[in-house]
């Protein structure tokens, strides 16, 4: 054997090693869970950190909107907050758009076991 052919096969070898390019560092990192001080994580941490993003970045004042979240039996309650010029992107027309962000809050609500429903608010 001449060391051309060793030259190829090695060139087979490099191919297997670009599984490392299609890792999933996206989602664990951006949406870090809420701890409550007793050292329990609060209930909807996800749901209310995903709900927050979207609407930050849907709206033209993010420092204007807060999210609320209030403990009930039946589940977490997610209220929106945004500056009143921006509350017709948060709705969007004939509601899509708040209907969009409360099929994203049940999701990341249900990663916890957890039942979420988003309003918007006055």
């Amino acid at each position: 054997m001449t060391d051309e052919h060793l030259d190829d096969t090695d060139d087979l070898d490099d191919d297997t090693d670009d599984d490392d390019e299609f890792d999933d560092d996206f989602g664990d990192d951006e949406f870090e869970d809420e701890v409550a001080p007793e050292g329990n994580r609060v209930a909807g941490g996800r749901a209310k950190a995903v709900v927050e993003y979207v609407a930050r970045h849907l709206v033209d004042d993010p420092d204007g909107v807060f999210v609320d979240a209030s403990e009930g039996r039946d589940g977490v309650t997610l209220l929106v907050h945004a500056s009143p010029g921006d509350m017709g992107r948060i709705i969007g027309k004939r509601g899509r758009v708040i209907q969009a962000i409360r099929q994203v809050g049940r999701a990341a609500g249900s990663t916890e076991g957890v039942r979420v429903t988003v309003d918007a608010a006055d």
